[in-house]
């Protein structure tokens, strides 16, 4: 990355990521928009040696307790404002999904008391991976979220497509709503519309937006909020706020080399897509048993063995992708926090010894998947490169699984890209 100019040290946006996918496709989208980005592994221990605009911090939060979530993601918060961070983005999903009890309600709270602000705006509106929000409902396509699959996710089902319905059973604050109308008439209209519910005493606003164009209409309204809570959307209208245009110098990153893989523990709809594309090519590819992994603690040395003398030839697939039946069915024989868990810890030994094999192109597929394995691989930053699908970009980052060599990875949510993306990422990458 080159440096700044001189004054421009300071860091303009603070993010704080509910997962690992989650804070790449934030960093992916501002990198789109010319801010140069590191996506760091947790709150780093010290300050942050890289000139950059925008930094996330990657948590792994969505899932967990909300009191947990709540420190952790106050933690981040506390570190961004050492760098000196202009403004605060608090990243969930484009599906909006946590936990019946958060947790995006509970940390938006707490990051709205700790920054001393009564307002914010919530919304995962993402068009290029086509989530809209119409009238406060959440679109996946062109069907409701509640239709689309995501009522069947193993972990955060979502049943409820209203919006302000769902955030108000998760915050004490009033939860309102900036319709389309509103939006529609551009970034005077939006701050109108602000200060009117700001006078009704609402604290949250869900905001509607089914183009990119109503994005960028929001993002000029939104340069004096001290915090903002949003899907990845939303980035694409926030780095002209602070004088900043696209470049393609702020998705630089190392030329790439070495041996190629794909490991995936996402079960949604949009994986098993891909997956099936990838073994339709007649590539590699070998499924993970979650109840034989309960029994057998040999699986990851197992699955090693059969793929490294693969990689040479090309990237092969390692993945545990299923269903939702058979999802349900595993997760009744061992429980739904065992085996998530499970999975995650075995795809993780996968990917690292995949990476000590010499696998330095490395695709995973699922949000807590990309969380174990980024842990297991030692790394604690990323720089962020060029997209390969909408919400998906290249990264590049030294892990100790790799004897401190570089090493790209493309962490992908699990309903996020096209269906031949596990094969089409190498050739984005060159």
């Amino acid at each position: 990355m080159s440096a700044p100019a001189a004054g421009e040290g300071r860091l303009k946006l603070g993010c704080i990521a509910d997962d690992f996918t989650g804070a790449t496709d934030l960093a992916n989208n501002l990198v789109r928009a010319g801010m140069r980005v590191v996506q760091t592994i947790g709150v780093p221990a010290g300050p942050l040696a890289a000139e950059v605009d925008a930094v996330v911090v990657a948590l792994k939060s969505r899932t967990i307790a909300p009191a947990d979530a709540v420190a952790q993601s106050l933690d981040a918060l506390r570190w961004l404002q050492v760098q000196g961070a202009r403004q605060i983005y608090f990243k969930y999903c484009s599906t909006f999904d946590s936990t019946a009890e958060g947790n995006i309600g509970p940390v938006t709270d707490a990051l709205m008391d700790a920054l001393g602000t009564d307002f914010t705006i919530a919304t995962p509106a993402f068009p290029d991976n086509k989530r809209t929000v119409f009238k406060g409902y959440l679109f996946a396509g062109d069907v409701l979220l509640n239709e689309s699959g995501m009522q069947n996710h193993p972990l955060t089902p979502m049943t409820d497509p209203n919006l302000v319905r769902v955030l108000q059973a998760q915050t004490r604050r009033k939860v309102g709503l900036i319709d389309h109308v509103a939006v529609a008439r551009g970034a005077e209209a939006i701050g109108e519309r602000i200060a009117q519910l700001r006078a009704e005493g609402v604290g949250i606003a869900i905001v509607d937006a089914v183009s990119n164009d109503d994005l960028l209409r929001l993002g000029p309204a939104l340069a004096a909020l001290p915090l903002v809570t949003a899907g990845s959307g939303v980035a694409i209208g926030l780095p002209g706020n602070f004088g900043i245009a696209p470049s393609p110098a702020a998705s630089d990153l190392p030329p790439a080399s070495g041996l190629r893989a794909v490991v995936s523990g996402s079960c949604s709809l949009a994986t098993n897509r891909q997956v099936a594309n990838f073994i339709a090519t007649g590539r590699p590819a070998m499924a993970l048993d979650p109840l034989r992994i309960s029994q057998d603690e040999d699986v990851a040395a197992q699955v090693l063995a059969w793929a490294v003398p693969l990689l040479a030839s090309g990237p092969v697939l390692v993945y545990s992708t299923a269903d939702s039946e058979a999802v349900k069915s595993v997760q009744g024989r061992l429980g739904v926090e065992e085996a998530g868990a499970m999975v995650e810890r075995t795809i993780a030994a996968i990917a690292r010894g995949l990476v000590e094999a010499g696998v330095r192109q490395l695709v995973v597929a699922g949000g807590e998947t990309s969380g174990a394995c980024v842990q297991a691989l030692g790394v604690t930053q990323l720089q962020i490169g060029m997209q390969i699908d909408p919400g998906v970009p290249w990264c590049h980052a030294k892990a100790d699984a790799a004897s401190q060599a570089g090493v790209h990875l493309a962490l992908k949510s699990g309903n996020f890209g096209s269906e031949d993306f596990f094969t089409k990422a190498f050739g984005v990458l060159g």
